[in-house]
């Protein structure tokens, strides 16, 4: 049975549906509106580092809005494993077109996201500078029906939560087609051993760095995306990590710190320089010595190279969003009704073993192009 509040819902977002789109009732005033808003989002849409911190400085003018923080968090993972490609490992285990492939699909996918977020933020932002909410104009911004309901609820109870679980729905169902299941991206990465590979080892962390005040060292805390290519279990993953990210507020506000301390590059040096650098200290075909676990061994030997995103790779050039919109039922709210898992946060452990299975990988891998060099003909 549907409470009060979600047969409400169901109401509202029924009539969002059916409301037709009237661009053309637009005044000068609010034209100019959208087109600066377009603007300032190509414009902070460059690369992943730009992106990243677009959404920290509109968190930190608006905290209030809590999945802009979420989002910023999550982009700096994105960066680096965008970077991981150019790094200390992957290169050693990809060809240079499979680099390429992997980071053209974070890539767009990280590009479509903030296009298509950065504007609600951005609108939400005018609105209140107005003093009055402009949310018809979310329709000249080409954002899905779906979002204007909880903006409006937004306006006027608060409510963060919701709003946070609405843009989680809303951003992964909008890069569904456009990148996991787009044919593209499927050929080249999703169907491809490299990414099952990759899932494998479990890969797909998501990082929440901090600085705990009292032992003044970097922690991390988060989850990891076990089934990408679904989209309920990208969307209670997003929720989980929210539900972490704002359950202990002692441990949210270090968070903030250390981002605010930290600006994003793209290099894991940002949140552990005791294991990360953003120099390359191995020497040419040589790979790190397996004598104890990487995150047992800093401070001792060689760190693990991790570049800044401005060294490895160029600004992408990206062809428009395709159009439409994925909105067609209100059945989609069972996404926001079902009750997530919660997540411990201890993903120490889990990330040290994974760059404990990529380091095997790597040196298995050079051990054996080695041998397979000297053997005889």
């Amino acid at each position: 049975m549907f409470s009060a509040k979600w047969r409400l819902l169901k109401k509202e977002l029924k009539g969002a549906m059916k409301s037709a789109s009237k661009l053309a009732d637009l005044s000068e005033h609010e034209r100019r509106m959208v087109a600066d808003i377009r603007m300032a989002t190509s414009q902070a849409n460059l690369n992943n580092v730009t992106r990243t911190q677009a959404y920290f400085a509109f968190f930190k003018k608006n905290p209030e809005i809590h999945w802009a923080l979420l989002a910023h968090l999550v982009s700096r993972n994105a960066g680096w494993n965008m970077t991981d490609l150019k790094g200390e490992y992957l290169p050693k285990l990809l060809t240079s077109k499979e680099q390429s492939d992997f980071f053209i699909f974070l890539e767009r996918g990280n590009w479509l996201i903030f296009q298509d977020a950065y504007p609600q933020l951005l609108l939400y932002e005018k609105s209140r500078q107005c003093g009055r909410p402009l949310f018809q104009l979310l329709d000249a911004l080409n954002i899905s029906k779906f979002m204007r309901p909880f903006w409006e609820r937004f306006w006027i109870n608060g409510g963060s939560e919701e709003l946070t679980e609405a843009l989680i729905i809303n951003e992964q169902h909008y890069i569904e087609r456009r990148v996991v299941h787009n044919h593209q991206y499927m050929e080249t990465v999703m169907d491809k051993i490299l990414f099952k590979f990759q899932d494998s080892l479990n890969f797909n962390h998501i990082l929440f760095p901090y600085n705990t005040s009292v032992q003044q060292k970097t922690k991390i805390i988060g989850g990891t995306v076990h089934h990408f290519s679904a989209v309920d279990e990208r969307v209670f993953l997003g929720r989980s990590l929210y539900e972490l990210l704002f359950s202990v507020n002692s441990r949210l506000e270090e968070i903030i710190q250390w981002a605010s301390e930290h600006p994003h590059s793209g290099s894991r040096k940002d949140f552990w320089p005791q294991l990360f650098n953003d120099i390359d200290e191995t020497a040419p075909g040589r790979v790190h010595e397996m004598a104890e676990s990487p995150c047992k061994r800093q401070h001792k030997g060689p760190k693990i190279y991790s570049p800044p995103l401005r060294l490895a790779w160029e600004d992408w050039a990206h062809k428009e969003a395709e159009p439409g919109d994925w909105f067609k039922h209100v059945g989609v709210l069972h996404l926001m009704k079902r009750k997530v898992n919660q997540l411990s946060g201890d993903i120490e452990p889990i990330y040290c073993k994974t760059i404990e299975e990529v380091e095997m990988a790597t040196t298995a891998k050079h051990t054996f192009s080695r041998h397979e060099k000297s053997a005889p003909n």
